[in-house]
């Protein structure tokens, strides 16, 4: 095995790997002591993030009382057992097997539960599953970035729900698709990984765009899953249907003074998530987009259709955030139905879809109340 260049983590934070772990060597970081002595707070991230993404808010969640793990999900960082290639049983990928990643993690670990699972961006749909489908394991659940408006039912028309929406955004007088639809293509983690302005450029970029930053995101409510609805919000999202995801990075760079100014991922801490990128590839990750296409794996999830998450939950997304009104009518439905003990839903000032990066103190604060409001404290 290849040595690993070293993580410059924050003081207190630790690297570790955890052996068969449903087929994978998984790799994540962790602080607070590890002997079983506190409770477990598991912290699963994005795409395209990685275990990283949390180094912020890890140290003072511990300082609070909890064991903070961190991993690096299937198909991302330092995590192996995963196939990279396209064309491949997606299957290991589906949400299913994520969430069985999370509870042989935990096992492994030596837990026999968790006192709250954390997911951001599309770690969220891999902790709300994991909530809906084991609260005996997961005791408490906080959604970040992406609601959850619960599982797909049976009477779904789920086929006409995903290729008639992308055709109609083909057919606009500015052409448009769906960035799940460009991220399931076989070109996207090539044209990606050979980014013109290189891997670190193509992040800045694409990390610059969904942020707070960006003085062009004011999301609000989008009123229908139509192509008309849904055609106003950035291009990082609905695409301009000729132009690849390196290209629409690109409309996003930031000037010299704003990449200086950008003291929530300065260019050392980006340098990091083009390092481990320029690794492994996106392929795993793009395949977790690939998998919401697949007939088979929607049926699978149609099984759970009408359970709701009846654990203590918390929503927390970024003020300047689209992705919370990506899908019309998504947060209303978490909070009014899926989740029956939501206790907060929160919209963080100054941070756009990177909230636990760009307003770390803010979201410790949440989720420290959060914590304490299930003890009572």
């Amino acid at each position: 095995m290849n040595e690993l260049p070293p993580i410059d983590l924050p003081p207190g934070i630790r690297s570790s790997f955890a052996e068969n772990v449903n087929g994978l060597r998984m790799h994540y970081l962790e602080t607070g002591p590890d002997d079983g002595s506190r409770p477990l707070l598991l912290l699963l991230h994005g795409f395209p993030e990685l275990a990283y993404s949390w180094r912020k808010v890890m140290v003072p969640l511990a300082e609070r009382g909890y064991h903070v793990v961190a991993p690096d999900q299937r198909g991302f960082g330092r995590t192996t057992g995963w196939d990279d290639a396209y064309d491949q049983d997606l299957r290991p990928f589906n949400l299913l097997n994520l969430v069985r990643d999370a509870v042989a993690l935990i096992r492994k670990l030596g837990y026999d539960k968790v006192k709250g699972v954390f997911g951001h961006d599309f770690g969220s749909p891999v902790a709300a599953y994991a909530s809906l489908i084991r609260p005996d394991l997961f005791r408490s659940v906080a959604l970040m970035s992406a609601p959850f408006a619960g599982p797909p039912v049976f009477t779904d028309n789920n086929a006409s729900d995903g290729p008639s929406i992308f055709d109609d955004l083909g057919r606009l007088p500015r052409p448009r698709k769906h960035y799940h639809h460009y991220y399931s293509t076989r070109s996207a983690n090539g044209e990606m990984m050979n980014a013109p302005q290189g891997l670190h450029g193509f992040l800045r970029g694409y990390f610059h765009g969904k942020s707070a930053d960006w003085p062009g995101n004011d999301p609000k409510p989008l009123a229908a899953w139509t192509a008309e609805e849904i055609a106003p919000m950035p291009t990082y999202y609905i695409m301009d249907r000729d132009i690849d995801m390196a290209e629409t990075s690109a409309t996003f760079m930031p000037t010299p003074e704003e990449i200086a100014s950008c003291h929530w991922l300065p260019e050392d801490e980006l340098a990091f998530f083009a390092q481990e990128y320029g690794r492994t590839g996106f392929q795993g990750g793009l395949n977790w987009y690939r998998c919401r296409f697949e007939e088979e794996m929607t049926a699978e999830l149609c099984l759970f259709g009408g359970r709701t998450i009846d654990i203590p939950a918390c929503f927390i997304g970024g003020e300047k955030d689209w992705g919370i009104y990506q899908r019309p009518g998504a947060l209303e439905a978490m909070r009014d139905a899926a989740c029956t003990e939501m206790r907060s839903v929160n919209l963080v000032p100054g941070a756009g879809h990177w909230v636990q990066q760009e307003q770390p103190d803010a979201v410790v604060q949440i989720l420290s109340g959060f914590l304490a409001d299930i003890d009572g404290r």
